[in-house]
């Protein structure tokens, strides 16, 4: 049998608006109801990608190479904190569990198994394989999955772009998350590991210099004829020798805005020549390489580009036949291993533009493999709909068909023995045996909307065709693994047979060891339900495109009550079965029972919500109870909002608008202790010469105003806010970004220095109504790196998550002005959250490695 899924996303913006806002590191889909306008999707993905980035780039965008270097050295040079640190998501995370399927708000039965983050590279040798999460670094597995192993943890970052298996066996890594082609997870460079099944890398393990640092990089190509590797990185193509080692730079032999090639007058220097592909023509000595260089929501330079002489010298070409040279976006290119035919898939930043059901110029081919073609069209969104898709419109909804993320999620393999075997991955994974001439979805998005599908396990006939959506990464077995075919997507790793007739896929993330999950928040409750272990807790978190997961020592791993994206998330300490979870923009969903439910529809109710209505609330959009009184709650959009109902709550008319941050404005990070609220807010919100941020308080007793920013204050995003726990008139503000030595571009000085500010209301007004302040740098000796949230414990411990993992100091050493910081045992992976948890631990919650725990 069969039920409506109601739709969670929220079409506030649209594509077209979002779609030249710089971007990086996230992806997206919860379920939906058919008639139901599932574009907004693809917008909300596009927003969030806008938001982290310009948390880590503003005020220009712009970062320059060795920043993250830089950072690392410092972040190294710091003594090492006391205490040990365990991973407590490293458990088997099943989505599909049959006590958890809210019909509203849980994905569960949608067919995507076990789970974990976005990985965002394979490879392939003839024992292993070898994975890269988007933010949760290398890991290797020599048995199919049963354990893995991280062996990227001492690089100085844990941001993956590519990875390949060189003729000799070495493992070439490529950091920095291409995903969207911008800078927000940036990298710092590629390194080789000569013995990759046994071997870890390090930081001597670099190939080249800091040339590609601060950038991105979507592909990495060895080609042996011609002794080199190429890669397709955010400020174009690059080349080095395979046997070069860190004292040969790489060589920048492509970039057509920098270059000269063409003219870029059209497109912000932040988007000039991005490289999202690069391939070299089998047989042809490494003589014949083409690269699409192209900026997802269109630029003049964007096209193909073809050198036939290895590289020393390109001309942009004009592909004949079905491509349309005006509107070439981001692509990926698929030769046949013997060369003589190229696939090309084709994202449009015309349809992206306009909002379109699909971003998706079409699938090609050139029969002959000639880059210039002439190139027939083999699929495009409609024929891929009717192929077998969940994404048709009858399914899914007129506004999300195949492809309308084909800006951010896209692949093309071919079968290493069959030039006519051709694997396509978009938000779902598609087949063709003959060529392209027809297709199969062999990796349906999901099983809702089928006739096959039922709530009910016993009553669900569905095949096993189906994975977690959004695909990113492709690799064929070899040695053990012949025969067998891999993708991986914001879920994790599938693996299956490549034999015609194959109906089902294996999760890799099964046994709970690949542990990338890339978390915007931690929340942590007492276990108080019937037969729970004395001082036990359940912990919460939300997924980027994993939803919230639930670890509670009941169940056997992680389960997902709510499906889609997590954001933000609230649990009484109490009782750690009542929770709010955000979903995105300020959509706060409650539950009083863990969200259990079994998927009948007199079980709806388990989940409601009770958001308040906001014109201009984030992405992930910050909410808390206030720190002293469990009674009230509080919330930022534009609008600063307070709920005193909280568990007693029935609907977003529970919340009382209390502030207005301004016309424009979006609040970005939110506290209340003992009813003083402070408030970080940005408007405009993008990089840029319009950029601004300010901070909105009620500390100086006369109510709700901006508090004056002195002019040394840096102009850079408030992440995070925190009342001094003694002082009700002060608070230690939290910026992102890099200080305006690594700071490029027009305005970079504006960037200022420091990373924690302390700040204190004086009780006065100026004319304008502004709340005078003073305002001190505290950050001491932390290094200069992104800042993302700051704790203070009722011990007085002080911990501080930054772009490269979690410090700490004391609330003593911090209120002298010029703290001592140590580093602890966390990855260097973004460390998005820290919870002190009613069991006597702290909890920090990892974008891209999952949850750590440590003793107060």
């Amino acid at each position: 049998m069969t039920h409506a899924r109601s739709m969670r996303r929220r079409g506030l913006v649209a594509v077209a608006a979002l779609a030249s806002s710089a971007i990086l590191g996230v992806g997206i889909p919860a379920h939906a109801d058919s008639g139901a306008d599932n574009g907004s999707e693809s917008a909300e993905l596009l927003a969030r990608f806008g938001e982290m980035d310009a948390a880590r780039t503003a005020p220009t965008g712009l970062v320059a190479p060795g920043a993250y270097s830089a950072a690392y050295a410092q972040l190294s040079s710091l003594p090492a904190a006391a205490g040990s640190w365990t991973e407590v998501t490293k458990t088997p995370y099943n989505s599909d569990d049959p006590r958890y399927r809210d019909p509203s708000a849980s994905n569960s039965s949608g067919g995507a198994g076990y789970v974990t983050g976005r990985i965002q590279a394979l490879a392939v040798d003839a024992s292993c394989t070898f994975v890269g999460a988007a933010g949760g670094g290398v890991s290797r597995s020599c048995d199919g999955g049963t354990t893995w192993t991280p062996i990227s943890d001492a690089l100085p970052t844990q941001s993956i772009g590519y990875l390949a298996v060189a003729p000799d066996g070495a493992l070439w890594l490529a950091t920095g998350d291409g995903t969207t082609g911008s800078s927000t997870y940036v990298g710092t460079g590629v390194y080789r590991l000569a013995s990759p099944d046994s071997a870890s890398f390090s930081p001597a393990t670099r190939i080249g210099g800091t040339e590609l640092e601060s950038q991105v990089i979507r592909k990495l190509v060895i080609d042996a004829p011609s002794n080199k590797v190429f890669v397709a990185a955010s400020r174009g193509v690059y080349s080095h020798s395979l046997t070069g080692g860190a004292s040969t730079a790489w060589s920048n032999i492509l970039a057509p805005c920098r270059g000269g090639l063409t003219s870029c007058t059209d497109v912000n220097s932040n988007y000039w020549d991005i490289a999202n592909d690069v391939a070299v023509q089998p047989g042809t000595n490494g003589q014949v390489i083409l690269a699409n260089v192209a900026w997802r929501s269109g630029a003049a330079y964007n096209g193909f580009y073809l050198s036939t002489n290895a590289g020393a010298s390109w001309a942009k070409i004009n592909p004949t036949g079905a491509i349309n040279p005006k509107d070439i976006g981001n692509a990926t290119f698929g030769y046949a291993a013997n060369g003589s035919q190229l696939y090309v898939v084709l994202e449009s930043p015309a349809q992206l533009n306009s909002g379109a059901a699909s971003a998706l110029a079409g699938v090609y081919v050139s029969r002959t493999g000639a880059v210039a073609g002439p190139y027939d069209q083999i699929a495009n969104s409609s024929v891929l709909a009717q192929s077998g898709s969940a994404e048709r419109k009858q399914r899914i909804g007129g506004g999300y068909q195949p492809g309308v993320q084909a800006w951010y999620n896209q692949f093309v393999g071919v079968d290493p023995a069959n030039p006519n075997h051709v694997y396509l991955g978009l938000e779902e994974v598609y087949e063709s045996f003959d060529g392209g001439l027809s297709w199969s979805t062999i990796g349906r998005y999901w099983n809702f909307g089928f006739s096959c599908w039922s709530y009910l396990d016993s009553q669900n006939t569905c095949d096993g065709n189906v994975i977690h959506s959004d695909q990113h990464a492709i690799a064929f077995g070899t040695g053990s693994s012949a025969g067998q075919v891999f993708v991986g997507n914001d879920g994790g790793v599938y693996r299956r047979s490549m034999a015609p007739g194959t109906t089902s896929w294996t999760s890799l993330s099964r046994s709970g060891q690949l542990d990338a999950l890339q978390y915007y928040s931690v929340a942590v409750g007492k276990n108080v339900q019937p037969g729970a272990a004395p001082g036990s807790v359940q912990i919460w978190g939300g997924l980027q495109d994993n939803g919230v997961s639930l670890l509670d020592p009941a169940n056997a791993g992680q389960v997902s009550p709510f499906g889609g994206d997590g954001g933000d998330q609230l649990v009484d300490p109490n009782n750690g079965c009542r929770t709010v979870g955000e979903y995105v923009d300020l959509t706060l969903q409650m539950t009083l029972n863990c969200g259990k439910a079994d998927g009948s529809a007199a079980s709806d109710s388990a989940i409601i919500n009770i958001g308040p209505e906001d014109p201009l609330p984030r992405f992930i959009a910050p909410f808390s109870a206030d720190q002293t009184d469990a009674n009230t709650w509080v919330a930022g959009g534009e609008f600063v909002w307070t709920n005193t109902k909280t568990w007693a709550s029935t609907s977003g008319a529970d919340w009382t608008q209390a502030a207005d941050s301004g016309a424009g404005h979006s609040i970005t990070s939110l506290a209340s202790r003992n009813h003083t609220v402070w408030a970080g807010w940005c408007g405009s919100c993008n990089p840029g010469g319009s950029f601004n941020r300010g901070l909105l308080s009620n500390a100086g007793g006369s109510g709700y105003h901006q508090v004056a920013m002195g002019s040394n204050v840096p102009l850079r995003m408030i992440t995070g806010v925190t009342p001094d726990p003694a002082d009700p008139a002060s608070a230690f503000v939290v910026f992102g970004g890099y200080s305006r030595n690594w700071t490029d571009g027009p305005g970079n000085l504006a960037a200022g220095t420091g990373h924690v500010w302390k700040v204190t209301a004086t009780g006065t007004t100026d004319a304008a109504g502004n709340e005078q302040a003073t305002w001190t740098d505290v950050s001491g000796n932390l290094p200069d790196v992104p800042g993302d949230y700051l704790l203070i414990t009722s011990t007085g411990r002080v911990v501080m998550g930054t772009d490269l993992g979690v410090v700490e100091t004391t609330l003593t050493s911090l209120r002298t002005g010029a703290p001592s910081w140590s580093r602890d045992a966390v990855p260097a992976t973004i460390a998005t959250k820290l919870v002190a948890g009613p069991d006597g631990n702290l909890y920090a919650a990892t974008f891209g490695r999952g949850i750590w725990r440590t003793t107060l």
